[in-house]
């Protein structure tokens, strides 16, 4: 069984991470993994740099854009990647856009990611039956999860049909806005919780973007699996370094 889906059998809610690989250092990926593992977090998501990362907000755009500058591409982390199960047990997740991954080539991408012991990726921009017709073969070839995004504009109609073709869990888009921009959560994304959850999918959701603090996480995992925060953290380690992270992860739990 995959470890992403190993993971969500636990009866526990899903702390997951997300961050820029190259940044702030195009060395610190392997360092930044190890404080997240030790720090009990339970899912990491590494992005991988993209010089046109339009969902994304100008927090996570500005790390890509230095990682970018550091040399980091997809190869190198492969490279820095390589041998990474031996001492990391958590999944990891790529994230990322496909285009990188088309110039790639989409089987190497996904070979290369199970033999370093990758777990499952997210592209925002590849369409639901874009990867039904021509890529979920190949994913399913390596046991490489793609996992897919709804937000609250999402019918429950196309949420079914995303549910339908997932393994794993389903990312939950706490809005149509971009990463980092929302200011905690209102009755809107209470409702939208609610409504996801009344629906009792196959697959689990966990709630991404506006989650930054104990709060913001408690309130995204009431009616969800777990949280993913990204913004905040890569703002921890634009201001405070990789030493930062054992504090932080453990202020996000005291509620």
């Amino acid at each position: 069984m995959n470890r992403i889906e190993q993971r969500l059998r636990q009866d526990k809610k899903i702390l997951s991470i997300y961050f820029t690989a190259g940044f702030p250092s195009v060395h610190d990926t392997v360092p930044i993994l190890k404080a997240l593992e030790d720090n009990g977090v339970d899912m990491v998501e590494i992005g991988l740099p993209f010089s046109d990362p339009l969902a994304d907000g100008p927090t996570i755009q500005a790390s890509s854009t230095q990682a970018l500058q550091n040399g980091m591409t997809t190869a190198v982390l492969f490279e820095q990647l390589q041998g990474i199960r031996e001492t990391i047990s958590v999944p990891l997740i790529l994230m990322g856009y496909f285009n990188p991954v088309l110039q790639y080539g989409v089987e190497a991408f996904c070979k290369k990611c199970a033999d370093i012991g990758i777990d499952g990726v997210i592209f925002p921009d590849l369409p639901l039956a874009e990867y039904t017709n021509h890529y979920k073969s190949i994913f399913d070839r390596y046991g490489l999860l793609n996992i897919f995004l709804i937000t609250p504009q999402t019918s429950d109609t196309r949420i079914r049909e995303i549910d339908a073709a997932s393994r794993g869990f389903i990312y939950m888009v706490s809005s149509a806005a971009t990463t980092g921009s929302t200011q905690g959560f209102g009755d809107m994304h209470t409702h939208y919780f609610r409504r996801v959850a009344q629906m009792k999918l196959e697959n689990p959701q966990i709630v991404g973007f506006g989650i930054n603090n104990a709060q913001t996480f408690s309130a995204a995992i009431e009616h969800t699996s777990g949280a993913i925060i990204g913004s905040a953290f890569i703002s921890l380690l634009k201001d405070k370094g990789v030493e930062a992270i054992p504090k932080f992860v453990s202020s996000i739990r005291k509620i």
